[in-house]
This record gives C-alpha cells, structure tokens and sequence, in this order.
C-alpha cells in the first residue's frame, strides 16, 4: 500500500523521491490505458524499444526530448528522417543515443507509413490482443511474453519492423491496454 492508502502494482511502488510522481502517476494514468491512436501506439513501441536492456524510469525521465527529437512521433515525418536527422539524434543529450535503436525507430517509421494510416498500424497491432483474462494475482504471475506478442513480433518483423521482440512486444501489449497486468488488487479500474 502506498502512503496514498492506495494499493498499487509492486513495480509502481518505488520510495518517495525526485522520480516517485512520475513513476506512480504513469502507472495510475497511463500504463495498461487502451490506446488505439497509431501515432501514439508508434510513440509506445518507440519508447519500449528505446527501453530495452535499460530502466523504465530513464525513459520516462526523457520521454519529452523523445517527443521533440522524434517529431513528437509522428511516423511519417519520422519515416523521412536522413542520415543528418540521425547525426542529430545521435548528438542528442537528451535522449538515449543508441544509433541501433535510433535506426531501428526510423525504420519502423517507415514500415509504419506503408501500411498506410494511423487507423491501419492500430488495427495491426490490436488484432493481436488476446481474449481478456482475469488480472493476476501478483506480479510474479506476469509472463514477459505470450504466444500472441512471439505472433505479432514475428508479422512486425515480417513488415520490417525491427526491434521489437516478443518481450519487447508484450510490454507494448501490456502499456497500451491489450492485456491487463495490473495486479488483482490494484486501485487501478479494469480498462475492458
């Protein structure tokens, strides 16, 4: 329990500290949220990429200059980016400059504009939500993939979507409300 007097999944109950707000307030307002926006869906596949092997919390601490690096994710001008927007990118203090993970973001961006529209990317990555299942009882339950996110990062990959694994993939499932992870007795409501 949280000294709010709310009960919290264990992962969103850090200590207080400089970072306590933004960690809790992306776990009550945002984490496990259905999202359907496909920019903002890019936006959430970007940010787990960028995470991978690295703490949540670094990139919730420079998710703004993201934002701003990244055209505030919008793919298709991220789909246009050149050899010098990476330059840039990799000069960037402000985010995480990993010239693997910046490549790869652009290179979703791209494949993200082939499909077409915004709806098109949303509709893809949805039609691998799983059935809605009963919350786990503790995080210890929480699979860090499922056959639904090895299937949707095998059709990614198959797009050519590059660094997004199946782990990776279930935490994309698991942000942007696919699958509620929230543990049974989160304060957190069921998003379904």
């Amino acid at each position: 329990m949280s000294d709010d007097g709310l009960v919290r999944c264990s992962w969103a109950a850090i200590r207080p500290g400089p970072d306590f707000e933004l960690y809790r307030d992306y776990h009550d307002q945002e984490w496990g949220r259905p999202v359907r926006d496909g920019v903002a869906l890019f936006e959430r596949m970007s940010l787990e990429a960028f995470q991978s092997g690295l703490s949540w919390l670094i990139i919730l601490r420079k998710r703004e200059n993201f934002r701003r690096a990244f055209a505030g994710f919008d793919f298709e001008q991220v789909a246009g980016y050149t050899d010098a927007d990476v330059q840039r990118l990799m000069a960037d203090t402000g985010i995480v400059r990993n010239r693997a993970k910046i490549d790869a973001t652009i290179a979703n961006a791209r494949a993200a504009a082939e499909l077409g529209t915004s709806a098109d990317l949303s509709e893809l990555l949805w039609s691998f939500a799983p059935e809605p299942r009963p919350r786990p009882a503790e995080g210890s339950e929480i699979p860090s993939a499922t056959a639904e996110s090895k299937a949707m990062a095998r059709e990614l990959k198959r797009r050519g979507f590059r660094f997004v694994g199946p782990t990776t993939a279930y935490a994309l499932m698991q942000a942007t409300g696919m699958v509620d992870d929230h543990i049974r007795g989160c304060w957190v409501p069921s998003p379904r």
